[in-house]
């Protein structure tokens, strides 16, 4: 039996988040640019959507572009930002035949307007698929969200919109960039670090981590069903004990 006739399609995650961490050493450990890694990791990215849509896991955040990643060399900046307009009008066709609605979250404003461009006509042709939903982290922060949500609560207790008392967990939700999105329920890692890297603070709470030592170009299908089968093993109490969830 191979992995993927192991997994339990009933007990996917139903949003699955992927720190994509790795291309620079995969290039590096084969002498190539780093530049070179980032285009093997589309690669990856293609193979794990698809899987995913396969499979039947409804939500998948893409950790493509964080805060951080401005401070990088301008050559590399501009290499994934091109990357990232060619790959998105590349894959058009193939979202809108597999009926997957493309989204993103973060400080869009601070990307490039060509990447700003055909990143809106990539959303607005896709709004209507409603098989899975990928969400692009692009120039995204965890902490910079969370100050947004704060400063936007604060405006409607200020201005009588809501009271203070009103102010719970479905409050704070609904004030983040991932509002229309179910809390991650799967953080995969690629690469060996076992850290989180200011990605999804909130919306992890009571995810399941999963770490690798495999570098995101070399994440293929069998990569994946490892990690879908070893949440499957774990037991979610979410603090409750194991017999009042059995």
């Amino acid at each position: 039996m191979n992995l993927k006739e192991e997994i339990d399609l009933k007990k996917l995650p139903n949003h699955l988040a992927i720190i994509m961490d790795g291309n620079g050493r995969w290039a590096k450990k084969k002498g190539f640019l780093r530049t070179i890694g980032h285009e093997n990791g589309i690669k990856s990215v293609r193979t794990t959507l698809s899987s995913c849509a396969e499979l039947g896991i409804k939500n998948l955040t893409l950790y493509a572009f964080s805060t951080e990643n401005w401070n990088r060399p301008k050559f590399e900046v501009d290499k994934l930002m091109q990357l990232l307009v060619n790959s998105l009008k590349k894959e058009l066709p193939t979202f809108n035949e597999n009926k997957i609605a493309v989204n993103a979250i973060g400080n869009l404003s601070l990307l490039p307007p060509k990447v700003q461009e055909q990143l809106n006509e990539v959303i607005d042709k896709t709004k209507n698929n409603d098989r899975m939903t990928l969400t692009l982290a692009l120039s995204y922060g965890s902490r910079a969200e969370l100050i947004d949500a704060v400063k936007k609560i604060s405006f409607k207790v200020k201005n009588n919109l809501i009271s203070e008392a009103d102010i719970d967990e479905s409050i704070i939700n609904e004030h983040l960039y991932t509002h229309d999105l179910p809390d991650v329920d799967l953080l995969i890692r690629t690469s060996g670090e076992q850290r989180i890297s200011n990605f999804l603070l909130w919306q992890i709470a009571y995810a399941e981590l999963y770490f690798t030592e495999v570098l995101w170009p070399d994440f293929s299908e069998e990569e994946l069903y490892k990690a879908l089968l070893t949440f499957q093993n774990r037991e979610r109490r979410f603090g409750k004990t194991s017999e009042q969830i059995k």
